[in-house]
């Protein structure tokens, strides 16, 4: 079996926020910001004023087309008959923030893939317009105060790139560093509903397999390399596939967490139920996997990523 390891440059930043009121968000906040973000982008940047983007004739040049749309380029060999790829960010709030008083500071993660980081300050832009605006129940206004941006993704250092007032100076981005594989087994925490599916329907606590998470992680990983970086992932997709369904989990500790959202565009309630919990995995035959895994804590998994679902973190010995 011939493997090469996925190449996604990409890159975090943290935007920090100051409440100018009593702010309510709900328990898993990344739909409220998604909305409230895709809203103001499109006022800010939409010069044809269409309800969709589809006809638009700038399409393929607009920045809220490419973030929020994103519709697979004329050229593209995968995905043409779907009208949308994978987005190129991922925001992920905190879990369980659900009030603030004037004066409370917030603190909100984005992730950006490939060229989705060149949209970095009509993002900033964008969220902070969205803030001032209100956010929340009763749309109380926030404030953005400051940008940082970590020097490499998984180092924890991080560096302010934008005050107000000032222009925004993001650091080059570099690829992602992935460390060897662990000598013992790894937990995978889910921290937000992952939601996916299998034949169709919702894969379910007792019939998670390892398989499910990585399929789906392969997929995700392969589309964002070919949609938003110069480095389309190439390697041997039926071979990890196959072998992944001979991995069993070490052990796993799930539930199934139900919530919904509304969504503005289908004027309904949405499910976004799914898993929470823990599995282990062993470190005998991890290897072929160990990228996907660790690159699946920055690009999460299943539906709903680009608000923060899906999101895996892993406990190395």
């Amino acid at each position: 079996m011939s493997l090469t390891h996925p190449h996604l440059p990409l890159a975090r930043y943290r935007l920090h926020f100051v409440a100018d009121g009593d702010v309510r968000l709900p328990h898993f906040a990344g739909s409220t910001w998604r909305g409230a973000l895709g809203h103001a982008l499109k006022r800010l940047v939409c010069v044809t004023q269409l309800p969709r983007c589809a006809p638009c004739a700038l399409v393929h040049v607009c920045a809220h087309a490419y973030l929020f749309e994103t519709p697979p380029p004329r050229e593209a060999e995968k995905m043409r008959k779907y009208p949308a790829v994978p987005h190129p960010f991922v925001l992920n709030p905190p879990v369980g923030v659900e009030a603030l008083a004037p004066g409370d500071s917030y603190r909100l993660p984005l992730t950006l893939f490939g060229h989705g980081n060149r949209h970095l300050p009509y993002l900033a832009y964008a969220l902070d317009r969205a803030a001032r605006g209100g956010i929340g129940r009763g749309r109380a206004p926030m404030r953005l105060e400051q940008v940082e941006q970590e020097v490499a993704p998984g180092s924890n250092d991080w560096r302010l790139v934008h005050e107000p007032a000032g222009p925004i100076e993001p650091l080059p981005i570099t690829e992602c560093a992935i460390p060897a594989p662990p000598n013992g087994p790894v937990a995978i925490e889910l921290g937000t509903p992952l939601r996916l599916r299998r034949e169709g329907r919702p894969v379910r606590p007792e019939e998670f397999r390892f398989a499910d998470l990585f399929s789906n992680l392969l997929r995700r990983i392969s589309m964002l390399t070919y949609f938003h970086t110069g480095h389309p992932l190439e390697t041997d997709f039926a071979g990890l596939t196959r072998i992944a369904k001979e991995v069993e989990f070490v052990d796993a500790a799930l539930e199934w967490r139900s919530w919904s959202r509304y969504s503005s565009r289908q004027k309904a309630p949405v499910a976004m139920d799914g898993l929470t919990g823990r599995v282990v995995v062993p470190s005998e035959g991890l290897e072929p996997f160990w990228p996907y895994l660790w690159l699946g804590q920055f690009v999460h998994a299943g539906a709903g990523t680009n608000m923060g679902q899906g999101r895996l973190h892993l406990v190395i010995p």
